[in-house]
């Protein structure tokens, strides 16, 4: 049927009735899909979309009916052009890929609603032999000095509907939902749910999957991260559809090309979220943002890495450094500090006017000798990308030409300041000038105060900017992170003296940032305190592909109503900030650190004050439990890999859930609500040495029964001859080891943990 297409290619070049006789004998043609197929995947095309991704025969077709959802859409982003669609084309043809029996070709041409009568969409498929998956790229030519602003391919039209399906991101640690269409079709209008990469989506796979039929697995293989967006969107007729949006770079000199420097994989996924992370896990630790991860390669400074527990507490060093010190001394665990508040400006208005700290540099320099005597370190709040609008000195340096600027050419405000609703610049890391003021101040705190690192609010996440006078490409591209590696390693020349090395810590987690960053704060294990989900839960997606490659920290677990910023309006302030919550919060309170415990994190508190110790003693009792058990299994839970758990039933309870901010006093504010949670939660993990571990935490008020058997073969634990089960109590005892399955079946106390770990000896 090719060389018939390309027949007809070779002569419809003269006039548009011979164009319209062609494109209609191409949709006669047609109604037979072209198939490429081998012993794991058939692929069938038509000219405009995909319509069969499937087991090889012909089963499982991931892909219902859909006629109006094309392969590809080429958005030219000029003023009354319209989308470019295969649909569009008169001509097109298909050819076999060089060298790939299983591969294909397809090409479309003859587009009337083109700005050149020479564009030329090219679309290359190809079969894994290893995994049902499919990769896909495309190359456009003939463009004339145009770039396009997107580029939506590969494009897959409703997706078959089945029983208990389910939704899973990558939304920095990760987020699942069980209710996928209802989203995408909420009240009868069609929905769009969207990730951009690199950023918010920490790494390049998403996974929509049911219980009893295979799901779509999806990936990219970028290593360069460049700006794109994955998202599912519906129909308002409970439909679900899915494609990636690249980005393309716009140069100054576009050529009239675009190739995309990467390809799509689509594919049949036979399991769940976890199945996708392993199967993303094989391709991502090969690249260089894991070899070059600075935990692998022993970078980060020592006290980080032997960091216990992290308390993050705002204002002034009397709220923030003295109270760590008393928790240190109560828990003989390293402590260390995560401090908002020090700088001299208003919390989300006078950025970036850190310095002098508000208490004085004199004042706070001792504070942080002290600190260091007592072998506290600290990380100090700086808001790696913000400009508060309102400053003198946003006037004084002229930064706005150097802010992020939308397609139109103007900045877009951003607010994050409820009380002052004061407006921020997000600045471009494009730009020397931001990336030359933000490592200035960095230097100035940590060369001058001392401080021990940085924290850089926002860091793991990118903006597209348009504005051509930065000297970067204007739209997607790499220029983001690529302006972050220079910053990182700027702040680390100016910073990094003698023996001391300067530790950086970002928001959220993103494999593009596993080279600069040496903390990544995970917060989504306090999901339902600061966003109350009705339909997603969180997952530790980035942790069961990461984990080992970075050092992961954070929650919102706290045991107090938030504080107040001094320098905020006085009249906003809240009558008792820090008032102790009811008890009736302490399930949740210890939900968020057996979240952060079974997943690999380290343990954090926000919030803490001294009094804590004996007003909440339980509650501080559990956490500290945690922190001391974590450190003697620091082989599984800071250097281990993620493995999926054993099964094990575990029953639900409904608890009491606070939500609230846990910096933003809102006048006592706090909404309450119940939810279903497990009692308790597992984890499994591998070491380096090729031993096994089991993680229970129980967070309920009465013993709950772990059951669960694991066959030896299966876990690739043949030799092992003892189980230790490390107690949250400080002991540890042993179990046999004799049998291929092991079955344990036994009770753990009330808010208490364990770890069994499958040994040699």
């Amino acid at each position: 049927m090719s060389r018939v297409f390309a027949a007809f290619r070779v002569h419809t070049k003269r006039t548009r009735t011979i164009r319209v006789f062609l494109a209609c004998a191409l949709t006669i043609a047609f109604a037979h899909a072209q198939k490429i197929e081998n012993a794991l995947l058939r692929v069938e095309l038509d000219r405009v979309r995909i319509v069969t991704l499937s087991d090889a025969g012909g089963a499982n077709n991931l892909i219902d009916a859909d006629p109006e959802t094309p392969l590809w859409r080429i958005e030219l982003g000029l003023d009354g052009v319209p989308a470019v669609a295969p649909s569009s084309a008169h001509e097109f043809y298909t050819e076999p890929l060089a060298g790939d029996s299983t591969g294909m070709r397809m090409v479309w041409s003859g587009f009337d609603v083109a700005p050149t009568p020479d564009l030329r969409v090219t679309v290359d498929v190809t079969l894994d032999t290893v995994s049902p998956t499919s990769h896909w790229s495309i190359a456009i030519d003939g463009l004339a000095q145009e770039t396009p602003l997107e580029v939506h391919f590969p494009c897959i039209g409703s997706l078959a509907a089945h029983e208990q399906e389910s939704l899973a991101a990558p939304q920095w640690l990760g987020e699942l939902t069980d209710k996928p269409r209802t989203l995408l079709n909420a009240g009868g209008q069609a929905r769009r749910l969207e990730w951009s990469y690199p950023g918010i989506m920490s790494l390049q796979c998403v996974a929509f999957y049911s219980a009893g039929a295979p799901g779509l697995y999806a990936a990219s293989d970028d290593t360069a991260a460049y700006g794109k967006q994955f998202a599912f969107f519906g129909d308002g007729k409970q439909g679900a559809s899915f494609e990636v949006v690249q980005l393309p770079e716009r140069s100054a000199e576009p050529n009239g090309t675009y190739r995309s420097p990467y390809r799509v994989a689509l594919g049949l996924l036979n399991g769940d979220w976890f199945a996708a992370a392993e199967r993303y896990r094989a391709w991502a630790l090969q690249q260089a943002w894991a070899r070059d991860s600075r935990l692998k390669k022993n970078e980060t400074a020592k006290w980080a890495v032997d960091t216990g527990l992290w308390v993050w507490n705002r204002g002034r060093s009397e709220n923030v450094l003295q109270p760590a010190a008393a928790l240190q001394a109560a828990s003989g665990v390293p402590v260390s500090v995560f401090w908002h508040w020090w700088h001299g400006c208003a919390y989300d208005v006078g950025f970036p006017e850190y310095l002098p700290p508000r208490e004085g540099a004199e004042n706070f320099k001792s504070a942080i000798d002290t600190a260091h005597e007592k072998n506290l370190h600290a990380i100090v709040y700086m808001n790696q990308r913000l400009w508060g609008m309102t400053t003198e000195s946003w006037k004084a340096r002229d930064a706005a030409p150097f802010a992020v600027k939308g397609p139109g050419g103007a900045i877009r405000p951003e607010i994050y300041n409820t009380f002052t609703k004061a407006p921020c610049a997000s600045m471009c890391m494009g730009t020397s000038f931001w990336r030359d003021t933000y490592a200035g101040l960095a230097a100035e705190a940590v060369n001058d105060l001392r401080v021990d690192g940085i924290y850089m609010d926002q860091a793991c996440s990118s903006l597209n900017c348009y504005d051509a006078r930065h000297g970067h490409p204007i739209g997607g591209g790499t220029y983001w992170i690529k302006g972050f590696q220079s910053l990182q390693a700027d702040i680390r020349a100016r910073c990094n003296q003698g023996p001391r090395t300067v530790t950086l810590a970002g928001e959220g987690c993103g494999e593009a940032w596993l080279p600069y960053l040496d903390l990544m704060l995970s917060l989504q294990v306090s999901m339902e305190r600061y966003a109350a989900p009705k339909d997603w839960r969180p997952i530790p997606f980035f942790h069961a592909i990461y984990h080992g490659y970075c050092i992961p920290y954070g929650n919102y677990s706290s045991l107090t109503m938030p504080p107040y910023d001094e320098l905020w309006p006085k009249e906003f302030a809240p009558a008792e900030p820090l008032r102790l919550l009811d008890r009736k919060f302490a399930q949740q309170f210890r939900l968020e650190q057996a979240r952060a415990f079974a997943w690999g994190q380290v343990p954090t508190i926000a919030n803490f004050r001294p009094e804590h110790l004996a007003s909440r003693a339980e509650e501080m009792d559990f956490a500290i439990r945690l922190a001391k058990l974590r450190l003697r299994a620091l082989d599984f839970l800071l250097h281990g890999t993620m493995l999926r758990a054993p099964a094990m039933k575990i029953e639900e309870a409904e608890i009491p859930v606070s939500r609230l901010s846990i910096y933003a006093g809102q006048q006592d504010t706090l909404k309450e609500y119940t939810a279903k949670h497990p009692n308790m939660l597992m984890s499994a993990w591998r070491d380096g040495q090729g031993r096994a571990a089991i993680v229970v935490v129980n967070i309920a008020d009465t013993p709950q029964r772990v059951a669960f058997i694991l066959s030896k073969r299966e876990w690739n634990i043949t030799d092992c001859t003892a189980i230790h089960v490390l107690e949250d109590n400080d002991t540890e005892r042993g179990l046999a080891c004799n049998d291929d399955a092991i079955s344990i079946d036994e009770s753990i106390g009330a808010a208490s943990t364990r770890i069994y770990v499958f040994s040699r000896q």
